[in-house]
């Protein structure tokens, strides 16, 4: 049985918290890394009734796309919305991690799921991500202490390369000071030169992670004031990640497509709404997961005959349709994003097998219930 840091590990290989939005909040909100989870609940929201089913579930964590807590918090009493939502997980010993922009772009991740489920092929970003930044770090230590901090590097993720971490290069030196007044050296006596067997370190880490890096090898750093360096690497190039996609179907009219969509989602009160000519010529198909609006201009760049999105307002959709741009489609926020759901935990028991049990939540959390 997994603990729940093997839990948050994977999840967050596969959608690295450093790529998300900086007003983002993903990550492990709730919870005991060293616990062992044998449930696993997959929900698009952290709502009080998604909160009651997982523990009546049983289940460990509960995993969702949209954060609980968007804005800094000073508690989380049971006398609010939100407070009621922890504190049953809390209560029923089941931990929350919440995977938000970063599951929005990542290979596998929510817009992808949308596109794969609506048929698209051939995909790819309409904004690709890029690489993600990387720095090389190098620090000098002295030698007995290396091993120290190449381990508090590597537990915060620093030395990671493709599929293999702990990567870092040695070489040997001597490092030379002199204590001033004032200072406590670790080595080495006040106002006496000193020359120490050292390590130069250099280890490769991605930039969202500098500051945690830093921090840990100074904590281990037994030098007063260790000396390292950072330089910023080239972009090496990655066009598989990035915002929403834009794929191909097989021809269909814009009708055709729109039942298409229509059936491969939740049904929702929302439903599905078009804009556009009924039997335009459908080929070529762009989504974005969640609210899609602000991607409106970038559309007009590319080949899409109709763009699949939510929470579309008035005039940017009129305006846009007046530019003889792609056809649109409106679906229920919550459908859109559910479409990850089932993939996710499709990945958790490849990767985990029988060592843990998944549910995709029953609850449908779309806040519209009916219309006339």
């Amino acid at each position: 049985m997994p603990a729940l840091k093997d839990l948050v590990d994977l999840l967050h290989e596969w959608y690295p918290p450093w790529t998300a939005d900086s007003w983002d909040a993903v990550g492990l909100v709730h919870g005991d890394p060293v616990a062992e989870v044998a449930k696993v609940m997959f929900a698009v929201d952290p709502t009080i009734e998604v909160a009651r089913e997982a523990i009546e579930w049983g289940a460990d964590l509960l995993v969702v796309h949209h954060p609980l807590f968007l804005k800094p918090v000073h508690g989380f009493a049971a006398t609010t919305p939100k407070g009621r939502t922890l504190s049953t997980l809390a209560a029923g010993g089941c931990a929350l991690l919440t995977a938000h922009t970063n599951a929005d772009r990542a290979v596998g991740g929510v817009s992808e799921a949308l596109a794969r489920a609506l048929g698209l092929t051939d995909l790819a970003p309409i904004l690709p991500g890029g690489s993600t930044p990387l720095d090389k770090l190098t620090v000098f230590v002295p030698v007995g202490a290396a091993p120290a901090v190449r381990d508090a590097l590597a537990t915060v993720g620093a030395g990671r390369v493709g599929d293999y971490e702990h990567a870092s290069f040695s070489s040997a030196g001597k490092g030379r000071f002199r204590p001033m007044v004032g200072a406590t050296p670790a080595i080495g006596t006040i106002g006496l030169p000193e020359v120490v067997e050292e390590e130069r370190v250099e280890v490769i880490v991605e930039r969202g992670l500098r500051r945690r890096a830093i921090a840990a090898l100074t904590a281990v750093h037994p030098y007063e004031e260790p000396a390292y360096d950072i330089i910023e690497l080239a972009d090496h190039g990655d066009t598989t990640t990035g915002t929403a996609r834009i794929g191909t179907v097989a021809e269909t009219t814009l009708r055709g497509f729109a039942e298409i969509v229509a059936a491969a989602l939740p049904g929702t009160a929302h439903g599905v709404r078009v804009a556009g000519d009924p039997d335009r010529v459908v080929r070529r198909v762009a989504v974005c997961g969640g609210a899609g609006d602000f991607l409106l201009g970038d559309l007009l760049r590319t080949d899409a005959d109709v763009y699949v999105t939510s929470d579309l307002r008035h005039h940017p959709a009129s305006e846009f349709l007046e530019q003889d741009g792609p056809a649109l489609v409106d679906v229920a926020h919550w459908a859109a994003e559910w479409t990850w759901l089932p993939v996710v935990e499709a990945r958790v028991l490849a990767a985990l097998g029988d060592t843990v049990g998944t549910r995709v939540s029953t609850t449908a959390t779309d806040p519209w219930k009916f219309r006339l």
